[in-house]
C-alpha cells in the first residue's frame, strides 16, 4: 500500500520576531505578518502550500491559522479563497504555542492517513528534492527530519551588558554615558561536531505522531522533540541551506533571490495579492 500523506501547515504565529525586526537600512520595517509578504505576486503562505499540491500521495493539506477570532477572520479574508482553491482545509490554531496549533490540525487529519507531514508556513523555498528525500526515508523510518551541518562557530553567551562608560559630550548635553552597543559575554564555545540545524518538512507515521501529541506537556521547539520524549528514534536526512525559514524582513529578500523572484515594486496593483 502506498503512502497516504496528510500535510499540516502551522500558520498561527504572531510574527513577533519579524515585526520587531526590519532591514538594517530600512527606516520603516513592515508591520504585517510575514506570511503576507509578496513572493512573485503570491503571499508566502500560498507559496508554501504549493510545495505540496503536486506531491504524490498527499490526501489532505490542513492550514492552521490564528486562534484569535478577529485575526482568524483577517487570515481567512486574506488567504481563504486561494488556499481552498489549492485544496486546503483551514482550521483555527492554538493560542499559546506552536504545538497547540499542530495538535488542532492533527485532529482534522483523515483517519486513514498513514503519515503526517508538518511544514513551517514561513518556509516557502524548500527544494523539491528535500521533500522527496524526507518522504523516501519515511517509507523506512517512522520519524524523519531534514537537517544541515552547522557551519558557524557556536558560543554560549551570558546576559546582555550595557556600557557604563561616561561620555563627556553626552554629559554636557544632559546624557549619562556613551551607550555603546549592548554586548553579551562569551561563556563557552560549543563543539559543533555532530550538530545539525533542523528544518521542515518533518514526516512521521500517523500513529506515532498522534501518540506523541497525547502527552501532557506539548511544549517543544519542533514535532520531532515530542517523538524523542517517547523514546522513539528520529532520523535525519540531508536538508538544504536554501530551505530558509522567514523570520526577519531581510529573509524575504533572501527568499526572493532563492526563488528568482522580483519584489513587488513596479508591478501593476491588480497583479499584487
Amino acid at each position: 500500500m502506498g503512502m497516504k500523506l496528510a500535510v499540516i501547515i502551522p500558520a498561527a504565529g504572531a510574527s513577533s520576531r519579524y515585526l520587531l525586526g526590519g532591514a538594517g537600512d530600512d527606516p520603516t520595517p513592515p508591520v504585517r505578518s510575514k506570511l503576507d509578504e509578496d513572493l512573485g505576486g503570491r503571499p508566502v503562505v500560498q507559496r508554501t502550500v504549493e510545495l505540496f499540491t503536486a506531491v504524490e500521495g498527499v490526501c489532505a493539506i490542513i492550514v492552521a491559522g490564528p486562534a484569535d477570532p478577529e485575526r482568524m477572520r483577517a487570515f481567512e479574508d486574506r488567504h481563504g479563497d486561494r488556499l481552498r482553491l489549492l485544496g486546503c482545509r483551514i482550521v483555527a490554531g492554538g493560542a499559546e504555542h506552536r504545538a497547540q496549533t499542530v495538535a488542532r490540525a492533527l485532529e482534522q487529519t483523515p483517519s486513514d492517513a498513514t503519515h503526517v507531514c508538518v511544514h513551517d508556513a514561513a518556509r516557502p523555498c524548500t527544494p523539491p528534492e528535500v521533500i522527496r528525500r524526507v518522504l523516501a526515508a519515511a517509507l523506512e523510518h517512522d520519524a524523519v527530519i531534514p537537517g544541515v551541518a552547522v557551519a558557524d562557530t557556536l558560543k554560549r553567551v551570558g546576559p546582555e551588558r550595557v556600557s557604563a562608560r561616561v561620555d563627556p559630550l553626552a554629559a554636557v548635553l544632559g546624557g549619562t554615558h556613551a551607550g555603546g552597543p549592548p554586548a553579551r559575554p562569551v561563556e563557552a564555545t560549543i563543539d559543533r561536531d555532530g550538530l545539525v540545524g533542523v528544518q521542515t518538512p518533518q514526516v512521521f507515521s500517523a500513529e506515532l505522531l498522534r501518540r506523541a501529541y497525547r502527552q501532557p506537556d506539548l511544549r517543544s521547539t519542533d514535532d520531532a522533540q515530542l517523538v524523542e520524549r517517547l523514546g522513539e528514534p528520529v532520523v535525519v536526512v540531508q536538508g538544504d541551506p536554501r530551505n530558509i525559514k522567514i523570520t526577519r524582513w531581510a529573509d524575504v529578500v533572501i527568499a526572493r533571490a532563492i526563488l528568482g523572484l522580483r519584489g513587488p515594486e513596479g508591478r501593476a496593483t491588480h497583479m499584487r495579492f
